[in-house]
C-alpha cells in the first residue's frame, strides 16, 4: 500500500514535516511494509516557506529587511529546488507578530520589508514569487512594499509622503518609472483566502484595522485614505481595486500587488498544492493522511485538511484526517470526503502536556491507524 502523509503544521508545535515523519514512523511500527510519501502542505500562511521548501527541496535564503515600524531584523523567504520560484510569507517582514502589542499602530506600519524579499527574490534570478499575505500588520495599501521596488508616491507639491496607512490622505501623484524592470517579466502569484473589498464595511480598516491597534476613529480616517489611493491608482494608473475580493487582504496589500504588480490572486491551499504537485501524488496514493492542530467546522473554508480531502475525493481516494484538537462542528467534515478524523489526545491534559508532547502522541496515533489499515488487509 502507498500511504500519501500531507498534514500542515500543528501551530506553535510542530512542522508540517515533522507531523508527517511523526504518524509515518507509528504506521511502519505495526505495518513496515508500507510505502509513503510525505509532502508537508500549508493554506499560505504561516509554514508555508518551509513546506515548500521541504516538499521541491529547495533552499532558505536569510537577509535583513525592515520591520514595520522600519527598524532592521533578521528575516527570511523560500526558493523551489529547481531555483525558479520564490516563497515569501509577508508575515516574515511585516508581520503583527513582529511588534509589541504596545508598538501596534497600523497608522505608521509599512509593507516596506516585504518589498525588499520580493527584490531580493529578482536578485537572484527568480521569475516567479508565490507570496502568501496573512497576517500582516500593516494598512498602508501595499505602498511600502511598491516603494522598496522603486515605485514613488508624493503630495501635491511632489514631496514624498510617509509611510504608513496614515499618510495616503496626502498622497497626490503615482510614478511607476522607477520601478523594478524585472517585475514585468515576473509572474507574481499571491496567496489570499480572505474575500474583503479594499474599504468600507467588510473592507481593510474596518474589519482587520482594530486588531493592529486602530481605535474607531482611525479607523475612518483609514478606510478614507485607502479610498483615496484606490482613487488614484484608477485614474493614474488605470486599475480598479476597489472592490475585487482580496484587495482589502493583509492592510489592502492584496490590492498594492495588483496595481503596482500584476499580481494575481488565488486561494493559498490551490497555491501551495500547485507548486509541491500534490494532485500527482494523490493519484498514484492508495490512502491519503492529512491533519492540522485543530480541526472543526472552519475546516472546510479553505484549510488545507479539507483541501487535500477534496484532491482525495476527486480521485476517490479514502482520507483520513489527524487533529491535535478536534473542536466543535468537527463532524461536518464527514460530508466532505472524511473516512475517519483522529485526535490525538489519549488522556485529560492541559495544552502545555499536548504540545510538549505532540510527537509521540502523533507516532502512537499512526500506530492506530496502521491497526485500522491492517483491518481492511
Amino acid at each position: 500500500m502507498k500511504i500519501l502523509i500531507a498534514p500542515d503544521s500543528f501551530k506553535d508545535c510542530l512542522s508540517a514535516h515533522q507531523v508527517a515523519n511523526a504518524i509515518r514512523l507509528g504506521i511502519e511500527r505495526i505495518y513496515p511494509e508500507a510505502r509513503f510519501q510525505i509532502a508537508p502542505m500549508a493554506d499560505g500562511g504561516e509554514g508555508t516557506v518551509e513546506s515548500v521548501i521541504d516538499a521541491t527541496r529547495g533552499k532558505m535564503v536569510e537577509l535583513p529587511v525592515l520591520d514595520p515600524l522600519m527598524r532592521e531584523i533578521g528575516s527570511f523567504y523560500g526558493i523551489t529546488g529547481d531555483g525558479s520560484t520564490a516563497v515569501i510569507e509577508m508575515a516574515a517582514a511585516s508581520g503583527l507578530e513582529l511588534l509589541e502589542r504596545s508598538e501596534r499602530n497600523p497608522w505608521i506600519t509599512s509593507t516596506f520589508g516585504t518589498g525588499q524579499l520580493i527584490k531580493d527574490a529578482l536578485e537572484r534570478g527568480c521569475g516567479r514569487i508565490l507570496l502568501g499575505i496573512g497576517g500582516s500588520a500593516t494598512n498602508d495599501g501595499g505602498a511600502g512594499m511598491a516603494e522598496a521596488l522603486g515605485v514613488k508616491f508624493a503630495d501635491q507639491n511632489g514631496v514624498s509622503i510617509a509611510g504608513g496607512g496614515g499618510f495616503l490622505g496626502q498622497l497626490a501623484t503615482i510614478s511607476m518609472e522607477g520601478l523594478d524592470s524585472r517585475i514585468v517579466e515576473t509572474e507574481i502569484i499571491v496567496a489570499c483566502d480572505v474575500t474583503n473589498p479594499l474599504t468600507g464595511n467588510e473592507g481593510a480598516s474596518a474589519v482587520y484595522g482594530p486588531q493592529k491597534g486602530a481605535n474607531p476613529q482611525m479607523v475612518v480616517q483609514l478606510d478614507h485614505n485607502l479610498k483615496h489611493f484606490a482613487g488614484i491608482i484608477k485614474n493614474q494608473l488605470g486599475k480598479e481595486v476597489t472592490h475585487v475580493q482580496g484587495s482589502g487582504a493583509a492592510g489592502g496589500l492584496g490590492a498594492g500587488l495588483m496595481a503596482f504588480l500584476d499580481g494575481k490572486l488565488k486561494k493559498g491551499f490551490d497555491m501551495v498544492a500547485e507548486v509541491v504537485g500534490l494532485e500527482e501524488m494523490v493519484k498514484v496514493a492508495d490512502l491519503v493522511i492529512t491533519g492540522e492542530g485543530m480541526m472543526d467546522s472552519q475546516t472546510r473554508f479553505g484549510k488545507t485538511p479539507y483541501g487535500v480531502a477534496q484532491l482525495a475525493c476527486k480521485h476517490h481516494k479514502p482520507v483520513i484526517g489527524v487533529a491535535g484538537t478536534l473542536a466543535d462542528g468537527a463532524e461536518v467534515l464527514y460530508q466532505e470526503g472524511f473516512e475517519v478524523i483522529m485526535p490525538i489526545q489519549e488522556k485529560p491534559a492541559d495544552l502545555a502536556y499536548a504540545l510538549s508532547h505532540a510527537e509521540e502522541l502523533l507516532e502512537r496515533t499512526g500506530e492506530r491507524m496502521a491497526r485500522l489499515i491492517r483491518l481492511t488487509l
